[in-house]
């Protein structure tokens, strides 16, 4: 079942860059949040994509929310790929794909990839952005435009 604008993100936990349990409800009700599923570290596409939100990244953080970009590597590819392009936000290796699914996250390029999606909260945990493409450049304008939208 696909979340949809409107929807409560749902509770999840996962490990994060470090191997440090991350619970989604320690920042749901706190900030908003911008949660981007990527199909793989250190390809074209994720790299740029992680690159842009990297130079944006204080731009979200002025505003009051967080990043966090979910891929099923695992923590130690997320280490390398975070150290290598000096990431400042959160990576979570979500191996399992029990996130992407819980979430609803649809299959890119016909099937064959992992689909790459954005979805902006409000401070509640609220849907209030889905972005869906496989255009990564795209994916940041979009979520700093919704974040905006978010502050009086």
């Amino acid at each position: 079942m696909e979340l949809k604008i409107g929807d409560s993100i749902p509770s999840f936990k996962a490990k994060d860059t470090n191997g440090d349990d991350f619970d989604s409800q320690n920042l749901v009700g706190h900030k908003p949040l911008v949660i981007y599923f990527y199909p793989k570290d250190n390809t074209p596409g994720c790299t740029t994509q992680a690159c842009s939100f990297r130079d944006q990244y204080e731009d979200f953080k002025h505003l009051g929310a967080e990043v966090i970009g979910i891929s099923s590597d695992s923590v130690e590819s997320h280490q390398k790929f975070s150290k290598q392009y000096k990431l400042p936000f959160i990576l979570l290796s979500d191996h399992d794909k029990k996130i992407r699914k819980l979430f609803g996250v649809p299959s890119g390029m016909f099937g064959l990839l992992p689909g790459r999606v954005t979805y902006v909260t409000d401070k509640k945990g609220q849907i209030i952005m889905i972005f869906d493409s496989m255009m990564a450049s795209k994916h940041i304008p979009k979520a700093l435009e919704a974040v905006r939208k978010l502050v009086p």
